[in-house]
């Protein structure tokens, strides 16, 4: 397990541009797959983004493609997720997960069960 936390939410325009952050403690990061969720009040915790331990892989959700671009940082043990042209449909509490598994173009899970690392969100507004 690793422990994970995430930071950059807060109150946006419509159209605007937000980076989120999330740091991972632990010497082991690199063999974590990342990926990003979000939950918006009265709904179930959806799939935004995942990544691949090297980075070099990237995954998204349709309404993210285009918009959202997840990157890592093993040095530094960080994942981010850097969302442009954000609508106000994407107000949510944005997390950040991990996996120990490899995810490759056959299997990028993007159910919440198959993540046993959390951290706590951060809130993302967007405002119309």
């Amino acid at each position: 397990q690793v422990q994970l936390a995430e930071s950059g939410g807060q109150l946006v325009q419509a159209g605007g541009s937000l980076r989120l952050s999330c740091a991972s403690s632990g010497r082991t990061f690199s063999s974590y797959s990342m990926a990003w969720f979000r939950q918006a009040p009265g709904k179930e915790r959806e799939f935004v983004a995942a990544i691949s331990r090297s980075g070099g892989s990237s995954y998204y959700q349709d309404s993210a493609k285009g918009r959202f671009i997840i990157s890592r940082d093993n040095v530094k043990n960080t994942v981010a997720l850097q969302m442009n042209s954000l609508k106000p449909e994407d107000t949510a509490i944005y997390y950040c997960a991990a996996a120990f598994n490899s995810f490759n173009s056959n299997y990028v899970p993007r159910d919440a069960l198959s993540f046993g690392s959390w951290g706590q969100g951060t809130q993302v507004t967007v405002s119309s």
